[in-house]
């Protein structure tokens, strides 16, 4: 089970405290945008074996949305931050890169 912690009130539970948003960091298109682009948004997801970034929110507390880094092989979560940051902070990409020598950031764009 999955233990995360709110960064925005700062309480940790078990993951069915929370619920689940899907891969965080993703460009969104609206108006003028090809079909394509939409279609990617909507249906071409990241589900990579290893570390995930993903969004939650806090459904039985605070009611926020956060991001959570963490590896979906061995369930271990590396840190959560706050929803807008546009990438996570340096000391979860460090604690990524310690344990996933060669894993690097990708800024989606």
């Amino acid at each position: 089970m999955l233990i995360l912690e709110c960064p925005c009130c700062g309480v940790a539970g078990e993951e069915t405290e929370f619920a689940a948003g899907g891969e965080a960091h993703l460009r969104r298109y609206g108006p003028g945008s090809s079909e394509q682009e939409f279609h990617d948004y909507l249906f071409a997801k990241e589900n990579p074996k290893g570390v995930h970034l993903e969004r939650w929110r806090h459904a039985n507390g605070c009611g926020k949305w956060f991001l959570a880094a963490r590896d979906t092989v061995t369930m271990e979560v590396y840190g959560t931050y706050s929803a807008q940051t546009h990438e996570p902070p340096q000391d979860i990409k460090d604690k990524i890169s310690a344990k996933r020598p060669g894993w690097s950031w990708r800024e989606f764009s």
